[in-house]
């Protein structure tokens, strides 16, 4: 068995290890989401709590891990005798980014039960964690409904499998922890807020704390048995202090003057509901716990908000996680002094359970995009390839688009865009399983069986199926996309307030392209080359970021900025086969620049419609006089055109009333 490298010589990164450590004394807490870069200890911290934990009493022989001082009464293998049972180490369980449904929450035996009537299910990974830690490494990648099974296994300390009128609840309580790096893609605001607390991890910039972690990691991997004797009355200290803090837990006394912090703190950064105020109330009485005191005190309602707030406060993906430190503490002085704690015996952090996060993401606060001053005063003019570059102008607010979709059926992943044959959905059919069946058509099944029932010599009630009968239900869901944005930033679409509205526009479709899980890219074109502003990614934010700072000025190379889009889709095709595109191209349909600017569009455009390529020309012509370029673009491309106007979700019923209108 590996030797796990020790939780306390982990070098830096206090708010992950106290917020791992808080979870331990207090698993009611809800677990703990880690953002940040790759290569922070992310994985290493995880790995080395699991070794801090208490031994657990398990019932021997139970595949569910039953306490035997109170037994499951709905434990599949029970009952269970209350009694003395068997004591083995708590576990650490990885749920794979790739796993599937059954994987995760256990799956019975279809075969034994169709033939044999009995309900054999095998455990899945929630049985395996119970009572340990379950840890998902790159959380943001995993399909949306396991993670919506996994968190409510979570919060309702049970798991639940339903097959075919066949129900096994068995018992799930786990520390979750989840590591992601927002790079790769955000989770969605709703599975963010059932995560306890949040942690903003990066490598440390300092030289002499960068040399010790090299120097510990280097000891470690040539001795690892020997590092980890070295660092055991440190790792047993620690372990100790977690066992006190969970006996101590029960004593600790939230008075009302915390309460009324943490209300007010809540209300005052307008987290929505009411789980912000329940993990915070939590998480400030584990510190305590983990200090060794039976009151809540100041320190600990602020140590609670930083930990359990930021990523709470955000109202899109765009925004970046973060609290006000300064906006928190003139909270916590205005509630002071009501309650029957203590105030500011220290200042914050003086006496509490951990220190406050050394480097606070402020958001908005922190950064210097509303200061940013707005280009463009004038009309810029599209001349030569030699005009000058207009600087960039903030986007237009983002309104809610209209769904643009890829027409017929695709197998690509999970998303909520356009049609496809997923593993969930509604049923629309059954076939022959191909592989392990998964998901049993019941009807297409006894269908299958019934005309040989004779034959097979059935005599009683019950009806002889074989592997042949079996079916597989084939069902159609929604998968994501590959949005790839090829962007005019020519001369041609620099005047200010076009241009805002632009930026807008392609805001609110990656604001939809998020919602609907897509991966996004960013191609833009101008003077007299393209550009891949964006490489596909999951990081709808970094797509927005690029968007923001995206200056415009020069010719119009449509054709550069088609053809590189085609490279893009060809080297993507190649990582993700599965994946179809949706190209928008928002422009006004110029093309200039080079020789026969026009026509070499027009073939570029040709190369999309040949493979047919999903695409929707974005119309960003105004004016009373209107070329209709981008219409006949949309036609080369053999996509759909719409205008700005048109984009609007709320214009959809005048755009279908005018089809109705055509079409009778």
């Amino acid at each position: 068995m590996t030797t796990p490298f020790p939780f306390t010589a982990v070098v830096g990164q206090d708010d992950l290890r106290l917020a791992l450590l808080l979870n331990a004394v207090s698993p009611a807490v809800g677990g703990v989401l880690v953002r940040g870069e790759k290569g922070t200890a992310k994985s290493t911290a995880v790995r080395a709590l699991s070794a801090l934990l208490p031994k657990v009493a398990v019932v021997p022989g139970c595949r569910f891990s039953c306490d035997p001082a109170a037994p499951d009464p709905s434990c599949p293998d029970g009952p269970h005798e209350s009694g003395s049972g068997a004591e083995r180490p708590a576990r650490m369980v990885e749920l794979p980014v790739g796993a599937s449904e059954d994987r995760l929450v256990g799956a019975l035996d279809i075969e034994r039960a169709l033939a044999e009537g009995v309900k054999a299910f095998e455990p899945g990974l929630l049985a395996d964690a119970h009572r340990g830690i379950l840890y998902v490494d790159e959380v943001n990648l995993l399909h949306d409904h396991l993670v919506d099974l996994l968190l409510d296994a979570a919060a309702m300390g049970a798991s639940y499998v339903e097959r075919e009128g066949v129900s096994v609840r068995h018992a799930a309580r786990f520390l979750l922890v989840g590591t992601m790096n927002p790079e790769e893609g955000e989770l969605r605001p709703q599975l963010l807020d059932r995560f306890g607390l949040t942690v903003e991890v990066a490598a440390s910039r300092e030289p002499e704390q960068r040399v010790e972690v090299v120097r510990r990691r280097l000891a470690y991997d040539d001795d690892p048995a020997g590092f980890a004797a070295r660092w055991a009355d440190e790792e047993a200290a620690v372990r100790g202090r977690i066992v006190a803090a969970r006996q101590l837990l029960p004593q600790v006394r939230l008075g009302d003057g915390a309460l009324r912090q943490i209300a007010a703190t809540c209300a005052a950064f307008e987290v929505d509901g009411m789980r912000a105020d329940i993990v915070m109330a939590r998480t400030a009485t584990a510190l305590a716990a983990w200090a060794g005191r039976t009151d809540v005190l100041a320190e600990d309602v602020r140590q609670a908000a930083l930990l359990a707030l930021p990523h709470r406060r955000r109202r899109n993906p765009f925004d970046a996680p973060g609290l006000d430190e300064d906006k928190l503490d003139e909270t916590l002085e205005q509630f002071s002094g009501e309650g029957d704690e203590d105030p500011d015996p220290d200042g914050p952090g003086g006496g509490g359970g951990g220190q406050p996060p050394a480097d606070s993401d402020d958001g908005p606060q922190g950064g210097d995009t509303a200061a940013r001053p707005e280009a463009g005063e004038g009309e810029p003019q599209e001349s030569g390839a030699g005009s000058g570059e207009q600087q960039a102008v903030r986007a237009a607010e983002p309104f809610r688009t209209k769904v643009l979709s890829v027409p017929g059926i695709g197998e690509g992943a999970a998303g909520r865009r356009s049609r496809a044959r997923t593993e969930h959905g509604r049923t629309t059919g059954a076939r022959r399983p191909r592989g392990a069946l998964t998901k049993l058509h019941l009807a297409a099944t006894v269908q299958a069986a019934a005309p040989h029932q004779r034959a097979r010599g059935r005599s009683g009630p019950g009806l002889v199926v074989r592997r042949d009968d079996l079916r597989q239900a084939t069902r159609e869901g929604r998968e994501g996309n590959l949005v790839l944005f090829v962007v005019d930033a020519s001369g041609s679409m620099a005047a200010r307030q076009r241009m805002s509205a632009v930026k807008g526009a392609v805001l609110s479709l990656l604001l939809d392209a998020y919602q609907r899980r897509d991966k996004v890219g960013l191609v833009t074109f101008r003077g007299s080359a393209a550009d891949v502003a964006l490489p596909p990614t999951s990081s709808v934010d970094a797509a927005a970021a690029r968007l923001e700072s995206l200056p415009t000025g020069g010719r119009t190379p449509l054709a550069a900025g088609l053809l590189k889009a085609h490279d893009v889709l060809r080297v993507e095709r190649l990582r993700d086969p599965a994946r179809r595109a949706l190209v928008v191209v928002v422009t006004d349909g110029r093309a200039t620049g080079g020789p026969e600017p026009v026509a070499l569009a027009g073939r570029a455009a040709r190369l999309f419609a040949a493979e047919g390529v999903a695409s929707v020309v974005v119309d960003c012509e105004s004016g009373p006089v209107r070329l209709g370029l981008a219409g006949q673009l949309a036609g080369e491309l053999g996509g759909t055109a719409v205008t700005l106007d048109e984009l609007r979700a709320e214009s959809i019923a005048g755009l279908v009333k005018d089809v109705q209108r055509r079409a009778a």
